[in-house]
């Protein structure tokens, strides 16, 4: 496991764009600020080394970094600017608080306007621009391809694989051709299978399988692509897996975690094909209930590939391919779901915006994802088991218990855990959502996955929904992967791993192998966990980076679709309040934008901290949290990613 750091006085810096530091202070809620004079070139999430100054500003205790132990990184995506001494990348990051210097002969032939990523080469002083050269033109500024691949260059992942990648995939289709397909596996082929995906996916990860057995429970198979088999340690394949830790899904694109050669196709679950598949096959009654569980690597050739849409079709009007089937498995989801919610677990269903984009990747629409009892149906399978190969992996480790939090000696295994709410941000949010109305049961910060759920069931079709659901999202601890099992506060279960996605996650891949090596060879070595637990940090850390990504393309495109809109009128709802403004979200595409306190003439605005409001002095008129409002679009500015309005 990493080394614990034991002086707290090294840490994470949080930095803005006005180059001030944060630093958590030792044993307290808050933090040390860090003035620009004092940040020696620490950069946002950099590891370093401070010393408190005894002293204070503003009520805030100061403090200055002595030590810059490890750099986040140093690679930033920006635009060039000519200037008389060469050229300023200005980074696209904002919390990049200095323009990089770069000479004439150091841009790799890069132009006044190309967008380019350029590595820092030297800088002493934050008061200076640090200098650097271009390691890749990226295009030119503002061009759709360029701005999708600077997101992805600029969240530290790659897009084309390296050569020598790139062949090791191509021979494993020479070899699939020629190996026997049912060594050590079992023949699912005679099942009736089915992938169900959105319309546009290019990979199948996971299909179901159901056959009726004759007292009339089922046998359900929950079958996910054998990424293992072809994707072996140590190869130079599984090091650019792991490198890259994840798929990205951006609004045009997916960068994909392994060759096209393996997830459009060997790996990928397609219809009418012989397909490796690691199998997590359940004897279930029509209650949901469990009574029988096998896992092991499978031969399956799924008999349809199903459309979200076009299963709900089947299933909306009474019959179809496979409609008989598709109730079955849709009634026994709807047992799960409701087994789940009532044991606590969280609904934190959103909304999700997609785009339609025109040849040259413009938004011409922005529509809202709708999720229908389809996506639902395959997630409550995929929960199931996930849920279902902690619990065996788990017992199989560290002997059978009751208690989740009696860790016994325990072998290797790759968890995804997720911690109880702080207790600070669960006040936050209980003061919050009181402003609005509603109530948040807790006791002193403390409070329950039901007391959340009850919460948001609440909110529920009110205008503060959305809201509050966002909220509250902010407010939880991060879900991330651990050798260590804590349960899974948002889900209710006290084991959970990811087993079903080892074509886009680098951490279902180990959980299979780590499975397999089980069924196989039985317990796995103590001795690994320190292995384990790195690589689960690694892929915790490469999921938030690409979470990173996808929210900057979808906000770019919101952007870019609203510069068609200027001057226009929009429904909106206030969705934050600071004191220069009030942040407002666009109903239909949810695009967020801000009116500032300055451009607000009919009165004098002041931020109300308890009320979460902006209030008129003279007026008393005011914009709280939640309200419904019309709003006009002033400004959008593509560069920054930022819309400005004006209140109707």
């Amino acid at each position: 496991m990493k080394e614990e750091n034991k002086d707290p006085f090294i840490g994470t810096i949080r930095v803005t764009s006005k180059g001030v530091g944060y630093f958590p202070m030792p044993d307290s809620e808050e933090d040390f600020e860090i003035q620009p004079e004092n940040i020696n070139t620490a950069l946002n999430r950099d590891n370093v080394r401070i010393e408190d100054l005894k002293k204070e500003s503003f009520e805030r205790k100061q403090a200055k970094v002595v030590e810059i132990i490890e750099r986040h990184k140093t690679e930033f995506v920006g635009t060039l600017e000519k200037s008389d001494e060469g050229f300023f990348l200005i980074p696209d990051d904002k919390r990049m608080y200095r323009d990089i210097f770069v000479s004439a002969n150091k841009t790799l032939d890069g132009k006044n306007g190309d967008k380019a990523q350029a590595k820092i080469t030297e800088w002493t002083d934050a008061s200076k621009s640090p200098k650097g050269e271009v390691i890749r033109v990226i295009g030119r500024a503002g061009e759709h391809n360029t701005e999708m691949l600077g997101i992805v260059y600029e969240s530290g992942f790659e897009v084309d694989f390296p050569s020598d990648v790139v062949k090791e995939a191509d021979e494993w289709k020479n070899i699939f051709n020629t190996e026997d397909h049912l060594k050590d596996r079992k023949d699912f082929r005679e099942t009736t299978t089915f992938t169900i995906d959105p319309a546009d996916a290019k990979d199948f990860d996971d299909a179901i399988s159901i056959r009726p057995l004759e007292n009339g429970d089922y046998e359900i198979g929950i079958h996910i692509a054998d990424v293992s088999h072809f994707v072996q340690e140590k190869t130079t394949l599984d090091k650019e897996a792991r490198k890259r830790g994840t798929s990205i899904y951006l609004v045009d694109r997916t960068i994909p975690m392994l060759p096209e050669v393996l997830s459009n196709d060997l790996c990928s679950l397609n219809p009418n094909e012989d397909k490796y598949a690691f199998s997590a096959v359940f004897v279930m009654d029509k209650e949901g209930k469990v009574k029988e569980r096998w896992f092991g690597r499978t031969l399956i050739n799924s008999n349809k590939r199903f459309a979200y849409e076009e299963a709900q079709e089947i299933l909306d009007k009474g019959s179809g391919t496979f409609y008989k089937e598709l109730k079955t498995l849709d009634e026994i989801a709807k047992k799960l779901r409701e087994e789940k919610f009532k044991k606590g677990a969280i609904d934190f269903e959103s909304e999700e915006v997609k785009f339609e984009l025109d040849e040259n990747g413009k938004p011409i629409r922005v529509y809202k994802k709708e999720r229908k009892d389809t996506h639902k149906l395959v997630e409550d399978f995929m929960l199931l088991a996930n849920r279902e190969v902690a619990t065996y992996m788990s017992q199989a480790t560290m002997g059978a218990t009751n208690d989740a939090s009696h860790e016994r000696s325990r072998g290797a295994f790759v968890y995804r855990i997720h911690d109880v709410p702080d207790r600070e941000k669960i006040i936050n949010l209980a003061t919050f959502v009181k402003a609005l109305g509603f109530e948040l049961k807790n006791k002193d910060g403390e409070t329950t996955a039901e007391d959340i759920a009850h919460m948001l069931k609440s909110v529920t079709g009110t205008p503060a929904e959305m809201l509050v659901k966002t909220a509250a999202v902010r407010a939880m601890s991060k879900a991330v992967y651990s050798t260590a099992n804590i349960g899974h506060f948002g889900l209710a279960f006290e084991y959970y791993t990811h087993f079903t996605s080892p074509i886009r996650r680098y951490p279902d891949l180990m959980v299979h192998r780590l499975l397999y090596r089980f069924l196989t060879k039985g317990k796995i070595e103590q001795d690994e966990l320190v292995k384990y637990q790195r690589l689960a940090e690694d892929s915790s850390e490469r999921e938030m980076e690409a979470a990173e990504a996808e929210r900057a393309s979808i906000k770019y495109k919101q952007v870019e679709y609203m510069t068609e809109r200027v001057g226009q009128e929009f429904d909106a709802i206030v969705s934050g309040v600071s004191e220069w403004g009030v942040y407002v979200e666009e109903v239909n595409t949810k695009a967020e934008g801000m009116v500032k306190l300055r451009d607000m003439k009919d009165d004098f605005y002041e931020l109300s901290e308890k009320l979460y409001a902006i209030v008129g002095k003279k007026t008393g008129k005011k914009y709280s949290l939640g309200d419904k409002i019309r709003v006009k679009l002033v400004a959008a500015d593509t560069e920054r990613k930022n819309l400005n309005f004006v209140f109707v």
